[in-house]
C-alpha cells in the first residue's frame, strides 16, 4: 500500500510538472525574441497575432459628436506594444528598432443627448460597442528613413477580419501628423501615461 501512495505520488508530481512546463513554455512564447514585425517578400507587414494580449497603453477618443460629425476617427483609439518592445522602453526611455505600436478601434455605443453621450447605469459618458479597423505604426530606420524612421500602415476600417498585410501609407496620409504634432519620437506619449509611470 505504501508502495502505491509513493508511485501515485510521484505520478501526481510528475503531472503538476508538465503543467507548470507548459505554462513556462506559454509564458515563454509571449515574451520571446520573435517579437519583430513580419514583412511580405514585397515589403508588406503581416498583421501580428496576439496583440490584444500585449501591454495596453491607453485609448483616446474623440467622437463625431464633439468634432462637428467630422472626427478623423471617432472610435476609442485601444494602443498596444509588445511587452519585450515595452520592457525596452521602460529601460532605455526610447523606442526600439521594430517597436510596432497597433491602434485598434472600437466603436461606441450610440448616443442618446446631443453631445453623442448616452445614460448607462454607471452615468452618462461614452461606452465601447464592436471593433472596427486596425492601424499600426513601426519604427524601422531602415526603411522609414524619409519619415522619421516610423512607417504606417492600414489594415482596414471595418469591423473584423481584418486584412492580413499591409502596404506603408504615404508619408502625407500619416506620419506627417505625426512629425508636426507628437510629442516623442513621433509617439503622441501624452496619452499614454503608462510609459512615464514608475
Amino acid at each position: 500500500m505504501r508502495v502505491l501512495k509513493i508511485l501515485t505520488l510521484g505520478a501526481a508530481m510528475g503531472v503538476a510538472a508538465l503543467g507548470i512546463s507548459q505554462f513556462s513554455t506559454s509564458v515563454n512564447a509571449q515574451v520571446s525574441d520573435d517579437w519583430q514585425p513580419q514583412w511580405t517578400e514585397d515589403g508588406q507587414l503581416v498583421l501580428p497575432t496576439g496583440y490584444r494580449e500585449w501591454v495596453f497603453l491607453g485609448s483616446p477618443l474623440t467622437p463625431n459628436a464633439l468634432n462637428g460629425g467630422q472626427a478623423g476617427f471617432p472610435e476609442y483609439h485601444n494602443v498596444y506594444m509588445h511587452p519585450t518592445a515595452y520592457a525596452q522602453y521602460k529601460e532605455t526611455g526610447e523606442f526600439p528598432e521594430g517597436t510596432i505600436l497597433l491602434k485598434e478601434l472600437q466603436l461606441t455605443q450610440p448616443g442618446e443627448e446631443a453631445d453623442g453621450s448616452r445614460l448607462e447605469v454607471s452615468g452618462q459618458g461614452y461606452f465601447p460597442a464592436g471593433f472596427n479597423g486596425i492601424d499600426i505604426a513601426v519604427k524601422d530606420s531602415s526603411r522609414f528613413a524619409e519619415s522619421n524612421n516610423w512607417g504606417y500602415f492600414n489594415f482596414g476600417h471595418h469591423a473584423p477580419p481584418y486584412a492580413e498585410t499591409a502596404a506603408a501609407a504615404p508619408i502625407d496620409a500619416c506620419a506627417s501628423c505625426h512629425i508636426d504634432n507628437a510629442d516623442e519620437d513621433m509617439v503622441f506619449t501624452r496619452f499614454y501615461a503608462i510609459l512615464s509611470a514608475n
